[in-house]
């Protein structure tokens, strides 16, 4: 926005009405059944083919800048690395519901995950996802190192730092970018 830009904040899951639904699904605890790795898969991706649609996309096409918290990088990771589903699949979905869109940057934020729990646990009580074991983290957040080193257009940013640190280098990085 200090650039000029007019600039729109979106979140994953939800951003629109329909997707902010699936939200509050994907979350809920359905003590009373299992939530499968396919229709948690399926319901992000539904989510956020409704995001980009419907909000992402008309705001590029009219010039504006789309700040998201969460992208596709995020079911790739939490998804395809935590719970392990194939990746031939995760490339169907994002093919179907994608068409090729990705992000122009991001911004990956590394916690370790007794870390990031504990930082969780402190904002509140924990979701249905919040609440896996350590072991699902720890395979997340492998999965979104290795997504993020393939992808010249993510920058990870170490959070174990202080907060002071952090935000200094979030503006480095930002700045960087901006200068492309």
């Amino acid at each position: 926005q200090a650039a000029g830009h007019k600039v729109i904040n979106t979140r994953e899951p939800g951003g629109t009405a329909m997707a902010e639904a699936i939200r509050d699904v994907v979350k809920h605890d359905w003590s009373e059944e299992k939530v499968t790795v396919e229709a948690e898969l399926l319901l992000m991706y539904a989510a956020r083919a409704q995001l980009v649609q419907n909000v992402i996309l008309p705001n590029l096409a009219s010039g504006n800048w789309v700040l998201g918290d969460r992208h596709d990088m995020s079911s790739q990771a939490y998804q395809g690395g935590g719970r392990q589903i194939d990746h031939a699949m995760i490339e169907n979905l994002r093919a179907i519901t994608l068409k090729n869109f990705k992000p122009d940057f991001t911004l990956y934020l590394d916690v370790v995950p007794a870390e990031g729990l504990k930082r969780a646990k402190g904002r509140g009580e924990l979701d249905r996802i919040e609440q896996e074991d350590l072991s699902f983290f720890e395979r997340t957040r492998q999965r979104y190192l290795t997504l993020a080193e393939q992808d010249d257009n993510c920058v990870v940013i170490n959070t174990m730092q202080n907060i002071d640190s952090v935000h200094s280098d979030i503006k480095r990085a930002i700045q960087q970018f901006l200068e492309q």
